[in-house]
Formats: C-alpha cells, structure tokens, sequence
C-alpha cells in the first residue's frame, strides 16, 4: 500500500481534548493470524499525525482483566495501542488552560490506536485477559521533569469505568493522588529568545510582555558558540527564536573570525539543539544574502549570492537552519529599533544643523523590528507552514537618502537639505574598510502576507 492509499484508509477522529486523536489502524489478517503497521512515521504524518519523534517504546503485560492503571500525565507525547486484548481508556487533560478537567474515554483493540499529547493523563482499564499495552514515547523519564498525576477515583472527574474500581486490584499509589482540584498542571513548552538585549530582542520582550512561557537570554546568559546541551532541559520548550546575531556589517570585513562565530557557529549550535529535541527554530535573515542585482522584488526561493562576509554568514546559517525539520527563516531588511539606527542618527543631524550627503542608489524598504516580532510570532501562532518567509515594511520601495528626507520633513526641517551620494562615491569617501551592500533590497511579501500578515508601524509613528 502507498503513502497516499495508506493515509487515506486511517480515520482519525477529534476529541474534546485538544489534540487528543484516535486512529484506526488496517489490519491484515488470515488463518495464520493478523498485520498491522502500528506505527510508520511517513505514512501517518502524511495522514496527519504529529511527527512527535519517538524515542522509545514501552509495553505493559497485563495477566488479568480489570487491571487499572493511571491517571498519570508527563511532559512528552504517547502513541497507545494494544497488541493484543482490549482496554477501556481514560484520558483527562491536566494541561494548564481552558480544557484542563476535559474527560474523554474509548475502547481500544489491536485495530486502534490514540494520539496522546504532551500533559494529558492517561489511563485504562484490562477488559480481557493478557492484554498488552504498549506506547511509544518521544522523550525519557527525567527526575527533573514536570508530572502531574490525578486520582483514579476521582468524583470530579466522574470517569465511567466498566468495572467499578472497588472490585478490581489498585496500587495504593494510585488511588494516592490527588482530586482535580489540587492537581498541578502541566505548563505549556516554553520559549526562548536568545539575544534578548539587541534591538530585535528588546522588541520581542515587548511583544511577549506578561507571558510566563517566554523566556529571554542575552549573551551573558547563554553563550551560544559553546555546548549547549547541558544549557537547558530543551525537552521543556518547543521554540526558539534566535534574535542575536554579529550585525556590524563593516565590521565583519576585517573581524571575519567573529561574524562567522556569532552568525554561523552560534546558528550550528542551535539548529543541532532543535533537531535533537523536536524544538521550532526561529532564525532571523536579512537581504544581504542577495547581490542587489535584480530589478524585480526577490522572492524566498531565489538563489543567493552575498557580496561581502556579513552576507556570506547570513546565507551559510540560512542553509543551516533550512535542514531542521521544524524552522522558520524570516528575511528582512533596513532594520529599525531601539538604540543606534538610520532613522535616530538622521533625526540628531537634523536638529544639529548638519546637511549630511546620503546613499541614494541603495533601494529597499524599512523594517520595525515591532514588526518583526509581531510577525514571528503571527508565524507561530498560527502554525504556518514552516519555511523562509520574506518580511519587511510595505509600501513603495524608497532609497536611503529618501528616508533621510522624510526623517527631515517629519522632525520639521527642511528635506532638500540631504544630497544624494552615490554608493561608489560612499565608498571612496569612507576612512574605514566598508562592506559591499546590494544595492537593491526590495523583497517579495507576498508569502507572509498570504498567511493573514501585514506590516503596522511607520516612520511617522515611530518618531512620534
């Protein structure tokens, strides 16, 4: 049977526990007995299976009927199924959020299986004799990790078992736990900002403000061209957003040692995190991974060609963070923030009289990074397709030295006082090892914005 003959024959069902699913299986039988592909990851991701990543597998011998375990919710994903007898199954959401309390139960032969989600306890009860319980688990017990456990006689739960538990056998443990109300959730994956105190981290924070999910690290907190896999228990979180970077793009020329470390090595080491732990990556890119020489908007899948070593990093650690299974690379451009920018150093000019000379053969589009973490997180919350996705401010694209007008005009002084330089003439004029810059910038939105996306902030609002 194929791929697409086999994803068609599972029938999976919702429950009311989100992300909760069960799962016929096709099982091939004849005199000799039955066959089934309990588990097949590309067949049942194509069907729509979380690919949840298994890491072992476990199986329960059961001698006798009535044996009831549980309700026991750890901090990783199960696949249940049955090789052989029939269960009755209690699952209840102990998940910090609106569902937490939610019953849902079923019965389970060899020819089902249940999808368990991360935080939802689990339990069943033997309806026949030897009964063979197993699961697949995508991570290992920890002592550290987080578990929550829920009395199997629980009122408030009200689960209707088939045998009534006072006359089956129950180890003391379980019937031990505590009622619904004193259970501890499981919190949610967390998520971490690395790079928390430049420019587009400090926008992140803004945007994450109030979230106790979020967690943010700047480089003291965490070097990111070390080991880090004992840095964290990466298990706990299901996302990283990489906002460091070495972004001193002139500077790149001559430090070439730092920019590959702090684009390039850092970039290795997370992707290799995320891989290993099933964890979304979140990369920030930038338009210098293309030459400039286009005269039409470039697209994420146009071949890159960067003109100088900051560019180079870039487009090394795009390929980098391509290969994780779960990633987002979001490109951008002129980037503006907090701190040292174009915009603020345009706007202090002014008000200090100076009629400086500015690039204008340079075209491309301004970037808040306001936005830029507003759309990350759009990108997130919405479960797009993972992939590369252009982002930058909308409107007609502009050059540098017309930026410098506006900033003029918008501060209340006279634009016609910025004369244009030509990037060739820049170059010549400069004191110091310059980087070669596209000179046209523009990119193609259109993918974003397909998912629902849209740029907010302007230059007016940002010098108001």
């Amino acid at each position: 049977m194929s791929v697409t003959e086999f994803s068609k024959a599972l029938q999976p069902s919702p429950t009311p526990i989100p992300g909760l699913t069960i799962w016929d299986l096709p099982v091939h039988g004849d005199s000799r007995g039955w066959f089934k592909e309990n588990w097949q990851r590309e067949k049942m991701t194509a069907a729509g299976l979380p690919d949840f990543g298994p890491v072992q597998n476990n199986i329960s011998f059961n001698d006798a009927v009535g044996t009831t375990r549980g309700i026991h919710a750890e901090p990783w994903d199960k696949w249940v199924s049955v090789a052989t007898g029939r269960i009755f199954g209690a699952w209840v959401d102990l998940r910090e959020g609106p569902t937490f309390g939610a019953v849902f139960t079923a019965e389970i032969d060899p020819s089902r299986a249940i999808f368990v989600p991360r935080g939802v306890g689990n339990s069943y009860q033997t309806l026949e004799p030897d009964t063979a319980y197993t699961y697949l688990v995508n991570d290992h017990w920890s002592p550290d990790a987080s578990y929550s456990f829920l009395n199997l006689a629980d009122e408030t739960a009200a689960i209707a078992w088939p045998i009534p538990l006072a006359e089956v056998e129950i180890s003391a443990k379980d019937l031990a736990h505590p009622r619904l109300a004193d259970v501890v959730p499981i919190p949610p994956k967390k998520t971490l900002v690395v790079g928390a105190g430049g420019q587009l981290g400090l926008a992140l924070r803004a945007e994450y403000e109030g979230d106790p999910s979020v967690e943010f690290a700047t480089r003291s907190d965490l070097d990111l061209t070390g080991d880090l896999t004992t840095a964290r228990r990466w298990r706990d979180y299901g996302t990283i957003i990489n906002a460091a970077a070495f972004t001193a793009v002139d500077a790149a020329e001559t430090d070439r040692a730092g920019a590959w470390a702090g684009n390039v090595t850092a970039v290795a080491q997370l992707a290799r995190i995320a891989t290993a732990n099933g964890i979304t990556l979140v990369h920030v890119s930038s338009d210098y991974v293309f030459d400039g020489a286009a005269s039409a908007p470039y697209r994420e899948d146009e071949p890159v060609a960067p003109l100088g070593v900051y560019g180079q990093t870039k487009a090394a650690a795009d390929a980098i963070v391509s290969a994780v299974p779960r990633h987002y690379i979001v490109r951008t451009s002129w980037v503006i923030g907090e701190g040292k920018n174009f915009v603020r150093t345009m706007a202090s000019l002014a008000e200090r009289g100076v009629d400086p000379r500015v690039v204008g053969d340079q075209v491309g589009r301004l970037t808040f990074t306001t936005d830029i973490a507003r759309g990350i997180r759009h990108l997130l919350e919405t479960s797009a397709e993972y992939g590369t996705y252009n982002l930058t401010g909308d409107g007609e694209p502009t050059s540098w030295a017309d930026v410098a007008r506006a900033v003029y005009e918008l501060t209340g002084h006279d634009p016609a006082r910025i004369a244009d330089v030509t990037t060739a003439e820049y170059f010549a004029s400069a004191s110091a090892p310059v980087a070669p810059r596209p000179l046209y910038s523009v990119l193609d939105v259109s993918k974003i914005a397909a998912t629902g996306f849209a740029p907010t902030a302007s230059l007016t609002g940002y010098l108001a």
